[in-house]
């Protein structure tokens, strides 16, 4: 891993805050739950956002790409819980 776990912390969380407002928009919002040692970003999908039948295509299309756009290091992300 390139970077230190709290900076890596706190660019995930930037790169999530900018999102959120459409997450938000529709009643949703997105907890960053950890980052595995192989750069796998587990997320938890909270309110709307959970129980949404487009949640895997938010998930993939919207979040992953826009994480792994300003964090190329990052090789997956994954709703749990």
């Amino acid at each position: 891993m390139p970077q230190n776990n709290k900076e890596l912390h706190e660019k995930i969380e930037l790169a999530l805050n900018s999102m959120r407002p459409f997450l938000q928009a529709d009643g949703g919002d997105v907890e960053f739950i950890e980052v595995t040692s192989d750069m796998v970003v587990n997320l938890r999908l909270l309110g709307a956002c959970s129980s949404c039948a487009m949640s895997h295509m938010t998930m993939k299309a919207g979040i992953e790409e826009g994480l792994k756009r300003a964090i190329p290091e990052i090789t997956a992300v994954v709703a749990v819980g």
